[in-house]
């Protein structure tokens, strides 16, 4: 075993470590100084409160830009997220003509717009009329038309608020009038007469005296009418004083009606009118029975009132409208309406006209 070499102080050097040392030092500190004194370091500007900052620079070509996109490998578009494409869209077709043609019908039904009412003639046909904005409607909730012992009655919050009436001639014969009143009749409109619609003879009723005395003497209310075939304001004016005269005394309660109707299967003397005509005529029988001082109502049925006469000009008077079933569907203003021309009621053999007012003329 030698201890004395195994030994080794590793706590000392050599001098020639040392001087290795020393050298190295000197020669990093000597690059350090020229890399020093080749970059001196930029002495800080004192703060100034008015400094602007630094000069603009100009620049005196314009920077391109390349517009080519720099695309990377795995990047993504906001395009490959969409996934609506990766399924089949249905295309909208468009309508065949005949489809839409329908679309169109469909849209101007007159059946369904609300805007037409209709007309059905004495022949069959059928016409859509459109309704004037302009003239009134009435008001009338015909779910509150209630059906009694065959007669119509108009009820509001359970109260009767109509009148029931008929309308008779000597068609009906002799009348029981005491009977007809008991059996819930409160008003009668009696024929006065007519003009011939080929002759243009004026005719009484055979029995309007014999019907406006004993109905008066029941305690009905009585209102007339007259059947005309005037051709001209002059032959209206003698229609109304004709009605006038007879007339006479008697006390009438209900009005003094004009009826102008078409003649089915033959020809009148009033056919060949026009519109204005019509209209023209009606007014100057109305207007002479009114100065008489006279309540004065229209009778007419939808057509003739849609057809034959200007109603624009003929608002300033009551309307008795004739169309017989369940509902009328008239859309203008009435005061009366004829709803059955085959009704039955005691005190008459046969049928006789039914008819109900919305108003009491009696109180008018």
């Amino acid at each position: 075993m030698r201890l004395q070499e195994d030994y080794n102080d590793r706590s000392g050097m050599t001098p020639t470590v040392v001087m290795t040392i020393i050298v190295v030092t000197a020669f990093v500190a000597v690059i350090l100084a020229v890399v020093v004194i080749m970059n001196p370091k930029k002495k800080p500007e004192s703060v100034n409160p008015s400094y602007a900052g630094p000069p603009s620079i100009e620049v005196s070509s314009p920077i391109i830009v390349s517009e080519a996109p720099i695309q990377e490998k795995d990047s993504l578009h906001p395009d490959d997220l969409d996934f609506w494409d990766k399924y089949p869209q249905e295309e909208s077709k468009p309508l065949e003509p005949a489809e839409a043609k329908q679309e169109i019908e469909a849209e101007n039904d007159p059946s369904t717009d609300g805007r037409h009412t209709l007309i059905t003639y004495a022949d069959g046909r059928e016409e859509w009329v459109l309704i004037s904005p302009y003239l009134p409607k009435h008001e009338y909730d015909f779910t509150k038309l209630v059906c009694q012992s065959g007669l119509m009655k108009y009820f509001d919050n359970g109260k009767q608020i109509s009148y029931s009436g008929i309308d008779v001639s000597k068609l009906q014969d002799y009348i029981d009038f005491v009977k007809v009143k008991k059996a819930g009749i409160h008003f009668v409109m009696i024929r006065v007469g007519a003009r011939g619609y080929s002759t243009g003879q004026l005719i009484l009723d055979e029995y309007f005296n014999d019907n406006i005395k004993r109905a008066t003497d029941a305690g009905l209310n009585v209102g007339v009418y007259f059947y005309s075939q005037a051709i001209n304001k002059e032959e209206a004016i003698e229609e109304a004083n004709y009605v006038l005269e007879n007339i006479g005394e008697y006390k009438l309660t209900y009005p003094v009606v004009y009826e102008l109707e078409m003649v089915g299967n033959d020809s009148a003397r009033t056919d060949a009118l026009t519109k204005a005509e019509r209209t023209e005529i009606a007014r100057a029988f109305l207007d002479t029975i009114e100065a008489a001082g006279f309540k004065t109502a229209v009778y007419g049925n939808k057509e003739w009132f849609l057809k034959g006469v200007d109603l624009s000009k003929l608002t300033g008077y009551d309307m008795w409208l004739a169309q017989s079933g369940d509902i009328p569907d008239y859309p203008y203003k009435f005061n009366m309406w004829q709803y059955n021309t085959k009704g039955l009621v005691d005190g008459i053999s046969g049928y006789v006209n039914l008819d109900i007012s919305f108003i009491d003329y009696s109180e008018k």
